[in-house]
């Protein structure tokens, strides 16, 4: 699948050419390799499916978005924002001065990743500074877009894609992973105070907030576990899609990573008190046989 660097000035950036063709690692990229093994959790089963040179610029892209996330869940400061807008201007420009932007600034260049992704990811990550409720599905949908399926995109983007349409199936790909999250993580969120459920569909299916405190909210709690569990369902599989168009390497690592999150929306379907009474989530072998079910699915 060709590969098209991005030109500046009629001139093609020739160290981007030949960095991922490196048979080590520079101190940059180790850099972002050991930060993406430490803390990637589901995500880092997929990567290792990876060529080198894809594995290094997700590496990169994945420790962007650790920085940008934990910044904020830290201390839930908006000065952090704004230093991350400024590194990705620098990284755009090629003033990069940390190790993960200058890891990165050689993979926009040489992916064509649109900054505007980029800073999509940071905007998103801004409304859990400013919105802890969603009344809507809608509005739930597009919180996931920024957060979810921008990364989605650019990772995408680096995997090589044989129709633009990939693109919109990452969207929906990244809204089903995110989805999945909020499910999993709704008593955290809600100790959080945060509730990413649309207040609507609460609502509609008359459950108060104070019925997320409760480890057993009723028929009408697994209702709207079942509407959500259906809806995440559809979303995996347009999403899914997106597998018959990217290199066979990179279906795998899209395959693991959409198939853990599809473990636990299972684990879920079986029961539905699971998220008001903690973290749901796959031991290690859970997750090595997920991943070698996506190798044969992908062949």
């Amino acid at each position: 699948m060709a590969r098209y660097p991005l030109q500046r000035d009629g001139r093609t950036d020739a160290l981007t050419l030949t960095r991922f063709a490196r048979g080590s690692l520079t101190e940059d990229e180790r850099y972002c390799l050991e930060l993406t093994r430490r803390e990637a959790g589901n995500f880092y089963w997929g990567f290792i499916a990876l060529p080198r040179d894809q594995r290094i610029a997700i590496y990169a892209l994945y420790s962007f978005a650790r920085e940008v996330d934990d910044s904020i869940d830290l201390d839930r400061d908006p000065v952090h924002l704004g230093i991350h807008r400024d590194r990705i201007t620098h990284c755009y420009n090629g003033s990069a001065a940390d190790p993960v932007m200058r890891v990165l600034r050689q993979v926009v260049v040489y992916y064509r990743i649109p900054r505007e992704e980029l800073e999509a990811l940071v905007d998103g990550v801004e409304m859990d500074l400013r919105v802890t409720r969603y009344e809507s599905w809608e509005q739930l949908r597009s919180y996931c877009q920024l957060v979810a399926s921008t990364i989605g995109r650019m990772c995408v983007r680096i995997f090589g894609f044989r129709d633009p349409q990939a693109l919109e199936l990452a969207t929906d790909l990244g809204v089903a992973m995110q989805l999945a999250n909020i499910l999993r993580d709704v008593r955290e969120d809600f100790e959080l105070g945060r509730v990413y459920l649309p207040q609507e569909e609460l609502r509609l299916f008359g459950i108060t907030e104070h019925g997320l405190r409760e480890p057993e909210a009723g028929a009408e709690w697994e209702a709207l576990v079942r509407h959500e569990i259906e809806r995440a369902h559809d979303l995996f599989d347009s999403g899914l899609r997106v597998t018959d168009m990217i290199p066979r390497r990179a279906a795998v690592c899209v395959l693991t990573m959409a198939g853990i999150y599809q473990a636990i929306v299972a684990d879920i379907e079986r029961d539905p008190y699971l998220p008001l009474q903690g973290r749901a989530s796959l031991s290690s072998r859970r997750k090595l046989e997920v991943m070698l079910r996506s190798c044969i699915r992908a062949v």
